[in-house]
């Protein structure tokens, strides 16, 4: 397979700084979105991307995502002593998503509540799993799954790099098969639209107009965070 690929980054609306960051290069994707609320949130997403960017690259795609893995490990004790350095009550911190992918198979990673998503045959999945509040609350029964964007603790995120000692990393490995279309994002563009939304943008032959119209999209409705994404279609062909 040959991948595709279209990077979006936007301030939105409301926000001052860009606090995301992405990565883009042949065999590993990244999105990483610095924790709003707290300090420093455009250094970590950037420190995070850094070092996933400096990990191996080649060899399958099991060995990438290995690397991402120690990759987003020693990001975290980064953070961890730039906070500190900083003062006790400061947390850098960062989401992170990561797809490694090759000719035949995907590995994707992820801390936080920035997604991935795959468009395959009409049909979109979330491959990632929120570490959230609302998150919680809705796997518990608590609260609807509808009603988990516009809830008042949205922005609660319970797992970031940077944000404890103890960096737990997600992960879920699959089959790339031609046609496939991977979306990796920050929330800024996923609490915005629907899934249904999402998937007919994925699905558009010109994946550099369906891009900006997501962009368009999210500042039509005023979009309150920055919006990050990377979209990727695989053809058949050469990595």
């Amino acid at each position: 397979m040959r991948f595709e690929c279209v990077t979006r980054t936007h301030v939105g609306c409301r926000r001052k700084i860009n606090e995301d960051s992405l990565l883009s290069r042949p065999g590993l994707w990244a999105v990483a979105d610095g924790m709003g609320g707290h300090e420093a949130g455009e250094v970590a997403s950037a420190l995070v991307v850094e070092m996933l960017g400096a990990s191996a690259a080649a060899g399958p795609v099991a060995s990438r995502a290995a690397a991402a893995h120690r990759a987003l490990q020693d990001a975290n004790g980064r953070l961890l002593a730039m906070a500190a350095t900083a003062g006790a009550s400061r947390t850098i911190g960062s989401t992170a998503v990561v797809i490694a992918a090759e000719a035949s198979s995907f590995s994707c990673l992820w801390a936080g509540d920035s997604r991935a998503y795959l468009a395959r045959e009409g049909a979109l999945s979330q491959l990632t799993h929120d570490h959230s509040l609302v998150q919680q609350l809705v796997d518990s029964g608590d609260l609807e799954a509808c009603a988990a964007a516009h809830h008042p603790n949205a922005n609660i995120i319970t797992r970031a790099v940077g944000a404890a000692p103890a960096l737990v990393i997600d992960n879920v490995d699959g089959e790339v098969l031609a046609g496939d279309i991977f979306l990796l994002a920050s929330d800024g563009l996923t609490r915005l639209l629907s899934d249904a939304e999402i998937l007919e943008q994925l699905e558009a032959s010109d994946l550099e107009a369906a891009a900006d119209k997501l962009i368009d999209t999210c500042l039509d409705r005023k979009a309150p965070d920055n919006v990050t994404f990377i979209m990727l279609r695989a053809h058949p062909g050469t990595l």
